[in-house]
C-alpha cells in the first residue's frame, strides 16, 4: 500500500477535521476557536499560508505535498524546510515573549506614576473647592452690602424727591395765591399745572396732614380762579364798558385766563364756552325772530351770510384769545345750526300755508350747500391743526327740519307725474291711427323712468327716511297708471279701435289677470274667424317690449330704493305688485298673439274636418290644409320673432305656449275626422309627420339660428308623437279584440276609455263592437310603464321609417 493510500485511510478513520489539531498523548486533538476570535486573528495576521487557515487539515496538507509515491523521494528536503521554519518561529516567539516582559515592567512603572499624578490633582481640587467656598461667602457678603446701599440710595432719593416736591408744592401754593390775587394768569397757569402734577405724584401720601392741608388749599385756589375768571369774562363782555371796544390788555388777560381754565375742571371750560357762544348768537336770535320778514324761507341765505360774516369778525377779534383746541368757531357754528333748525321749524309751522315746493327746494338747496361748506371748512381746520379730534359732519344739522314738510315735495312730484301720464295719453291719441311697421319700446317709458331717476336723486339729498318711502308709493301709483292707461288700454281689438276698458274700478287699477281675460274673450266671437293686422301685431309686440322694459327697470328701481333708504325703512320698499302687473301684461300680449296664430289655422282645420277621409284610397302627398297651416305659421313666426328681438326669452315663451295649445287642438280635430279608410288614416299620419317637422323648425325658420329651444322641442315631439300613435291605432285592425287592445295599450299607455271611444269613432266601428272593445279594454291588464314607453319608442322609430318609405312612394307617384 502506498503512503497516499495509508494517509487516505487515516482520513477515513475520522481524523479529517476542518479545524486545527494538536497532539496530546500521542493523538491529534482539534483546537476549537470561536468565530469572533478567528475573525480577529484573520484581521491581525493576514496570511495565505495553508497552515494559518482555520480549517487546516494536516492529512490534506501532506497529500498535497506528496501527491504520488515518486514525490516521497524529496521527503528529507521537506523535513529540513519544516524544521528550519519551526526554528524561525521559535525564535520569533522568544523575541515576543522577552518584549512582553519588558512592556509589563514599563507598564507597571507608568501606572505608579499615574497614581501619583492623580493623587496630586485630587489634593489641588480639594484646595480649589475650599478657596471657591471662601470666595462665594465673600461675594454674598459684598452683595448684601450692595443691596443695603441700593435700598439706602433708593430711600434717600425718594425722600429727596418727596422733600423737593413738598418744597415745590409749598412754594407753588404761595406763588399761586399771589398770582391769583394779582390776576397774573400766565404765571398762575404755569404754576397751577406744576402744582397739579406734584399733587398727582403725592397721591399716595395725602394721608400726611401737611400734604392734605396743602391739597385742600390748592383746590380752594382752583375754585377761586374759576369764579374769578368767569367774572372777568362777564365783566369784559357784559359790563358797563363792554359797549366800547375791548382793549388789547383785556384780550391778553382773558387769553392767559383760558390757559388757566385748561388746567381747571372741564365744567369750567364748558360753562364759559356755552355762555360765550350764546352771547355771540344774541344778535342773530334778535335779528331773525320768527315774526320778522327776514326770517322767512325766501331769505334763508341771509341767515347763512350772517354766520359767515360773524365768524370772520370773531376770528379777527377774538381768534387768538382762545386756545386752538377749544375750537370756538366750530362751537359757534354748531350752536348756530341748532338754533337755526329750531327757528325754521317754528317759522314753517306758523306759515305752513305759504310753503310751496319751489320755495321749499330753494331753502333746502341753500341749506345743504351751507352745511357742506361748514363741513369742508372745519374738516380742513381740524385735520391740519388737531388731527386727534374726531371730525364733525354738519350734514343734516339744519336740513333735517325740512323733513316733516317734504310731503309738499312728494305731492308736487305726484302732480308732475300725473301731468306726464296725461301727456303720454294725449300723444298716443294723436298717433294711434298711424300704421306701425316694426315693434319698439315706447319712448314714454324711458321718459317716465328718467323722471323717476331725477326725483330719486333729489329726494335722497333731502331725506332717506319717510319722505323717500312716500315717494316710492307715488312711484308705484304712476307705474300702475302707466301700465293701465298706456299699455293695457292700447292693446288692439280685432276689427275695431283700441281696447279701452274702465280705467279704475272702485278707485283702483284693474288687475292684469282680469284685463287679460276680458281681452281674450273679446277677441273671437263664436263662429267667426278674425285676425289682427300686421300693424296691430306690431302694436302688441311694442306693448310687450315696453312691459318687459318696465318690468326689468322696476326691479332695478326697487333695488336702488332699498339701497338708498334708511335701514329702518327697507321693509317698506316693495314693488312686487307692480312687477306682477307688467308681467301680466306680457302674458296677455303673448296670449293675444297665440290666439291670432290659432285663428289663422281655423280655416285649415275646418277643411281638415270636412274632408271625406273614407274615400281616400292612397296617400297622394301633403294635404291642402297642411299646406295652408304651414304657410301661415312660416309667415307669421319670423314676423313675430323679428319684432321681439329685444325680448328673446318672451319669444321662446310664446313658442312653448303655442305648442302647448296648438297640438291638443290638432289632436281634437283629428278626433273629429270620422270613418277613416286605410288610405285616409295613412294620409293623416303623413300630414301629422309633416306638421311635426314644420313645428320643430318653426322657431328658427328663416333665421341664422336654426336650433329650437329644448323645452319647445320636447313639447312638440311628445305631443305630435301622441297624434301619430293615435293614427297608428286607427290603422290597427280591430277584428281580433285582444290583439287590438294589447296594441292600443302599448301605443297609448297613458290613454283612457274616453279616448279609446273617440278613436273607435274615427275608425267607424259600430256601436255593438265599440261596447265589446271598451269592455275588453277595462278588463285588460296594464303593462309596466317602462316596457310600455320602450315599446312606444320602438313603434315611433318603426313608424318614422314607414313614413319615410311612404313619402318616397308618394314622390314617385307624383312624378308618374
Amino acid at each position: 500500500m502506498s503512503l497516499k493510500t495509508g494517509i487516505e485511510f487515516e482520513s477515513e478513520t475520522g481524523t479529517d477535521q476542518k479545524h486545527e489539531t494538536h497532539e496530546s498523548d500521542g493523538n491529534l486533538l482539534p483546537v476549537c476557536v470561536s468565530p469572533e476570535v478567528q475573525n480577529t486573528i484573520d484581521k491581525v495576521l493576514s496570511s495565505d499560508d495553508p497552515l494559518d487557515k482555520a480549517d487546516f487539515n494536516p492529512i490534506d496538507y501532506i497529500n498535497g505535498i506528496f501527491p504520488t509515491e515518486q514525490s516521497l523521494s524529496n521527503i528529507d528536503d521537506v523535513l529540513n524546510r519544516m524544521k528550519a521554519k519551526i526554528r524561525q518561529l521559535d525564535e520569533e516567539i522568544r523575541v515576543v515573549v522577552r518584549g512582553q516582559n519588558n512592556v509589563e515592567k514599563a507598564g507597571k512603572e507608568a501606572l505608579e506614576e499615574a497614581k501619583q499624578v492623580i493623587a496630586q490633582l485630587t489634593s489641588r481640587i480639594i484646595e480649589m473647592k475650599a478657596q471657591a467656598k471662601k470666595s462665594e461667602q465673600m461675594v454674598n457678603e459684598i452683595t448684601c452690602d450692595i443691596k443695603q446701599l441700593d435700598n439706602a440710595k433708593k430711600n434717600l432719593t425718594s425722600s429727596i424727591i418727596m422733600l423737593n416736591n413738598l418744597h415745590i408744592l409749598v412754594e407753588g401754593v404761595d406763588k399761586l395765591e399771589e398770582a391769583t390775587q394779582k390776576r397774573e394768569y400766565a404765571q398762575a397757569a404755569a404754576i397751577l399745572q406744576s402744582v397739579v402734577d406734584v399733587l398727582n405724584q403725592l397721591e399716595n401720601h395725602k394721608h400726611i396732614p401737611h400734604i392734605r392741608v396743602l391739597a385742600h388749599k390748592v383746590e380752594t385756589i382752583r375754585l377761586k380762579l374759576a369764579e374769578q375768571i368767569i367774572a372777568d369774562f362777564h365783566s369784559t363782555f357784559e359790563g358797563p364798558n363792554s359797549k366800547h371796544s375791548i382793549s388789547h390788555n383785556q384780550l391778553r388777560l382773558l387769553a392767559e385766563a383760558c390757559l388757566v381754565v385748561s388746567s381747571l375742571d372741564s365744567r369750567v371750560k364748558h360753562d364759559i364756552l356755552t355762555w360765550f357762544v350764546n352771547l355771540e348768537l344774541l344778535e342773530y336770535k334778535a335779528l331773525f325772530q320768527e315774526n320778522q320778514d327776514i326770517a322767512w324761507l325766501d331769505k334763508i341765505e341771509k341767515r347763512y351770510n350772517w354766520l359767515k360774516k360773524h365768524l370772520m369778525e370773531f376770528e379777527d377779534r377774538f381768534g387768538k384769545m382762545f386756545p386752538i383746541d377749544w375750537e370756538v368757531s366750530e362751537c359757534i357754528a354748531i350752536e348756530f345750526c341748532k338754533v337755526t333748525a329750531n327757528e325754521l321749524c317754528k317759522v314753517m309751522s306758523n306759515r305752513l300755508s305759504e310753503i310751496n315746493v319751489k320755495l321749499l327746494l330753494y331753502a333746502i338747496g341753500k341749506t345743504v350747500t351751507f352745511e357742506n361748506l361748514l363741513t369742508q371748512r372745519f374738516s380742513r381746520s381740524i385735520s391740519y391743526e388737531r388731527k386727534d379730534i374726531k371730525q364733525i359732519s354738519f350734514s343734516g344739522l339744519i336740513s333735517h327740519c325740512f323733513e316733516q314738510h317734504l310731503n309738499i315735495y312728494v305731492d308736487a312730484q305726484s302732480e308732475n307725474l300725473s301731468k306726464l301720464i296725461e301727456q303720454f295719453v294725449d300723444e298716443y291719441q294723436k298717433t294711434k291711427n298711424n300704421e306701425i311697421l316694426s315693434a319698439e319700446v315706447f319712448p314714454s317709458a324711458g321718459i317716465l323712468f328718467t323722471q323717476y331717476k331725477h326725483c330719486l336723486v333729489q329726494c335722497v339729498q333731502l331725506s332717506t327716511r319717510k319722505p323717500l318711502v312716500s315717494l316710492t308709493t307715488t312711484f308705484q301709483k304712476y307705474l300702475r297708471e302707466y301700465a293701465h292707461r298706456i299699455l293695457q288700454n292700447n292693446l288692439p281689438r280685432v276689427g275695431g279701435p283700441s281696447l279701452a276698458t274702465s280705467s279704475l274700478s272702485s278707485g283702483g287699477v284693474l288687475s292684469a289677470a282680469t284685463s287679460a281675460a276680458g281681452i281674450l274673450q273679446s277677441l273671437l266671437k263664436e263662429g267667426e274667424v278674425t285676425r289682427f293686422t300686421k300693424s296691430e301685431l306690431c302694436q302688441i309686440c311694442s306693448i310687450l317690449l315696453t312691459s318687459n322694459y318696465c318690468l326689468e327697470t322696476v326691479q332695478q328701481l326697487e333695488k336702488k330704493l332699498q339701497e338708498k333708504v334708511d335701514p329702518a325703512f327697507v321693509d317698506n320698499i316693495n314693488m312686487k305688485g307692480e312687477q306682477d302687473l307688467f308681467h301680466g301684461i306680457i302674458t296677455s300680449c303673448i296670449q293675444m298673439i297665440i290666439q291670432d296664430i290659432e285663428s289663422g289655422c281655423e280655416p285649415a282645420f275646418n277643411v281638415m274636418i270636412k274632408t271625406q277621409w273614407s274615400t281616400v284610397e292612397t296617400p297622394i302627398g301633403q294635404s291642402a290644409y297642411v299646406t295652408t297651416i304651414t304657410n301661415h305659421l312660416q309667415q307669421i313666426f319670423p314676423f313675430i320673432r323679428e319684432n321681439l328681438q329685444e325680448a328673446r326669452k318672451h319669444f321662446t315663451q310664446l313658442c312653448n305656449k303655442f305648442a302647448v295649445i296648438f297640438i291638443p287642438k290638432f289632436i281634437n280635430n283629428l278626433f273629429k275626422c270620422k270613418n277613416l279608410s286605410q288610405g285616409g288614416a295613412e294620409q293623416l299620419l303623413l300630414d301629422t309627420h309633416t306638421l311635426k317637422k314644420v313645428l320643430l323648425e318653426l322657431p328658427g325658420w328663416e333665421s341664422v339660428v336654426k336650433t329650437a329651444p329644448g323645452s319647445y322641442t320636447k313639447t312638440v315631439i311628445k305631443g305630435m308623437t301622441k297624434a301619430e300613435m293615435i293614427l297608428k291605432v286607427v290603422l290597427v285592425p280591430c277584428e281580433r279584440i285582444e290583439s287590438f287592445i294589447e296594441n292600443y295599450n302599448k301605443l297609448l299607455p297613458d290613454s283612457d276609455e274616453n279616448e279609446l271611444h273617440k278613436i273607435l269613432d274615427m275608425k267607424g266601428v259600430r256601436r255593438a263592437e265599440i261596447n265589446l272593445l271598451l269592455e275588453a279594454y277595462r278588463n285588460a291588464p296594464k303593462g309596466d310603464s317602462k316596457d310600455i314607453h320602450e315599446a312606444i319608442q320602438n313603434n315611433i322609430d318603426h313608424e318614422s321609417s314607414k313614413i319615410k318609405r311612404l313619402e318616397n312612394l308618394i314622390k314617385k307617384n307624383v312624378k308618374v
